[in-house]
């Protein structure tokens, strides 16, 4: 009797760890009970995996270019052409000087000025070709080419007027002379007008320069030893500056 009672207890506790086993795996199969359990961590291993096997994700075909010292993690900068070195013989400031030196030589050298007694050479001489004519030369002896304004102003020893200027004999232009080149300018001493017993006899002339507005002279005069015996009227006159000799001897 009281085996059989043993008996059915052992039976009843095999068949309760029966039940409870069958419970268990149960639960186990739906994995969210515990993250400790084998589903549960095969899981995370499995996604690790996939997430290694994908490949890097391309860059985009306008990405800026970046150097090489950027590729371990550091930020990545954009490359900066470099641009040549400026070459100190051709520009910067030693050859901006030196170039705004040459052009300053350059500009004085060329630019004209107005003919003076101090940059040129005037000379009378008598002529026999028309008659009571004496003929001027100027000759530009500076380095700059020159401008022979207007007529030349002309005063016999201490006379007290300029010697009248044939307004007929005015050129189409100023005169220029580069230097070396000569101007001319006659000399009519006297005209039928005068009276040739009453004439001036001088032994001086002063040659003055006209500056552009013809008013007044200006620089260094030209002061000459006249040619012996020349005598003057009242109704001589001078003519403008020509470029041509013969020019100046028409009148």
């Amino acid at each position: 009797m009281r085996s059989n009672s043993i008996r059915t207890t052992v039976l009843a506790a095999s068949a309760l760890l029966a039940a409870l086993s069958l419970t268990a795996c149960s639960s186990g199969d739906n994995g969210s009970t515990s993250d400790n359990g084998k589903a549960g961590a095969a899981a995370p291993a499995a996604n690790s995996a996939a997430k290694q096997a994908q490949p890097p994700a391309a860059a985009p075909e306008d990405a800026t270019d970046v150097d090489a010292g950027t590729q371990n993690g550091a930020t990545a900068k954009p490359k900066t052409i470099a641009q040549p070195a400026t070459n100190a013989k051709s520009g910067g400031k030693g050859a901006t000087g030196s170039t705004d030196r040459a052009s300053r030589k350059t500009g004085n050298s060329t630019t004209p000025v107005t003919c003076t007694g101090a940059n040129t050479k005037t000379a009378v001489s008598k002529v026999t070709r028309p008659v009571n004519h004496l003929l001027l030369t100027v000759t530009n002896t500076g380095n700059r080419t020159c401008y022979a304004y207007h007529a030349p102003k002309l005063r016999f020893d201490d006379a007290q007027a300029v010697f009248p200027i044939l307004d007929a004999s005015r050129p189409q232009a100023v005169v220029t002379l580069d230097p070396g080149q000569s101007a001319y300018a006659s000399i009519g001493l006297s005209s039928g007008e005068d009276d040739q017993n009453n004439l001036h006899e001088s032994k001086n002339l002063g040659v003055y320069f006209s500056g552009r507005n013809a008013e007044g002279s200006t620089g260094t005069p030209a002061n000459l030893t006249l040619p012996a015996g020349t005598s003057w009227g009242d109704n001589g006159f001078v003519t403008y500056w020509q470029t041509e000799m013969a020019d100046a001897l028409q009148y």
